[in-house]
């Protein structure tokens, strides 16, 4: 059985930027799959690969074992994509959006599938209104709504949250899961890393154009979470401030190797008079293990990833 996803050996270069290099991993049918970076990490350029919408220079990719550029067709059936940009046509209804988009796909008498996409969006009541006139949210369900109208097996979110209020977060995330149960491959993008952990089953991080983490989510938070301190001090004494994972008006949060670190930065606080105002430990969260990773901090990295 074909991987829903393939990567193998992708490269690509803009002028001098390197984009990607040589990244290669797969996706199985039925995932929920975490795809996450900093901005310029290439993860949409990689998404434009397997959309069919950048060439690779080097390497190739497949959906559900369709070459992407040999077997373009069967391949674009396969793959629904929400992009990150608001790109939309501003001469036509919501319900005329989605039944143009069926029809680049070859399909007719879609209204039913078209009435439960606009439900499930919360968008019922703006299906006779023009593009034009729909705030930046609306217009992302609408996008969502595009990559789905063609039931494609394979679905990528590429920030689809952006600029969403909670309340469709919640019901967009409740109508994605089901599409999941439902056999549906997910592959997610996202800056919210909380959406990332409560929902990808496994997950890849890119950085500078290679994959630098490749796990299951319980994995990677079992080796690289370890332990944090939230501290709330005017500083953190000289020898810890490696140490520290990010700061917040006065509040720093410091990695600790083990629990016996936590007497060791007590007692160079004592030494250096540092006044403790608040000290809490925190559970090892998504957010922990994507600062360590993307600091540098690859020494857990799986075999046959660069470090």
């Amino acid at each position: 059985m074909p991987a829903a996803v393939e990567f193998i050996d992708i490269a690509r270069r803009f002028g001098s930027v390197r984009a990607l290099s040589g990244v290669s991993f797969a996706v199985d049918e039925g995932e929920f799959f975490g795809l996450l970076g900093p901005n310029g990490a290439g993860k949409t350029t990689l998404i434009s690969i397997a959309a069919g919408l950048t060439l690779a220079d080097t390497g190739s990719a497949r959906i559900l074992g369709h070459d992407v550029v040999r077997d373009f067709r069967q391949a674009r059936r396969a793959l629904g994509v929400v992009p990150q940009e608001l790109v939309f046509d501003p001469f036509f209804s919501v319900r005329e959006t989605l039944e143009i988009q069926s029809g680049y796909f070859g399909i007719r008498d879609n209204g039913d599938w078209i009435d439960e996409i606009l439900h499930r969006l919360d968008l019922t009541s703006k299906a006779d209104a023009n593009m034009r006139s729909l705030s930046g949210g609306m217009k992302r369900r609408v996008l969502v709504g595009q990559a789905l109208v063609h039931k494609p097996p394979v679905i990528v979110l590429d920030e689809p949250t952006a600029g969403v209020d909670v309340e469709l977060r919640q019901s967009l995330w409740g109508f994605i899961r089901k599409l999941n149960r439902d056999g549906h491959t997910i592959i997610l993008t996202t800056h919210y890393l909380e959406e990332a952990e409560a929902l990808c089953e496994r997950i890849a991080m890119l950085q500078a154009g290679r994959v630098v983490a490749l796990d299951t989510k319980h994995n990677l938070l079992s080796r690289f979470a370890g332990i944090t301190v939230r501290l709330a001090a005017d500083r953190v004494p000289m020898a810890w401030r490696t140490r520290v994972l990010r700061e917040e008006g006065g509040v720093y949060f410091v990695a600790l190797d083990h629990y016996a670190d936590l007497e060791m930065l007590l007692q160079e606080m004592r030494r250096e008079g540092l006044a403790i105002r608040e000290l809490s430990l925190l559970e090892a969260d998504l957010e922990e293990v994507f600062l360590k990773i993307m600091g540098g901090d690859l020494r857990g990295a799986p075999a046959g990833v660069p470090a």
